[in-house]
């Protein structure tokens, strides 16, 4: 399985960015998508997550700024980013909870990550 992750880049504060990304693989079923972001310094954080049917879970820190959508037959997941701080700063991390076709549970999976970073 491959998580690909794209949108990431230089915005300045108050602006907004899409990150995308998409798994790829022999994928059996996918329970939730999500990110996570890991500043410098610190621990990585889940931001947001959305299930396979449609329920979704927020940092409070992004609450009312970021929201987060799939596309199930894409395989894909969504995270719109608005009114960005520079304490959005850090790699963004795709993960997604899936199962593959032999195996018997679902496990998480980890994408490469993409740098954001809001500065002005």
């Amino acid at each position: 399985v491959q998580l690909q992750a794209s949108g990431g880049g230089l915005v300045q504060p108050g602006g907004s960015l899409r990150l995308s990304c998409v798994a790829s693989g022999s994928i059996f079923s996918i329970t939730r998508m999500g990110w996570a972001r890991q500043a410098p310094g610190k621990e990585r954080e889940l931001v947001a997550s959305i299930t396979d049917g449609g329920s979704t879970n927020y940092a409070d820190s992004v609450k009312g700024r970021f929201s987060i959508s799939r596309d199930i037959t894409k395989n894909t997941v969504y995270l719109q980013m608005d009114s960005l701080k520079p304490e959005d700063t850090a790699v963004y991390y795709c993960n997604s909870f899936l199962r593959r076709p032999w195996d018997n549970r679902s496990r998480d999976y980890w994408g490469q990550g993409t740098q954001v970073t809001v500065s002005s």
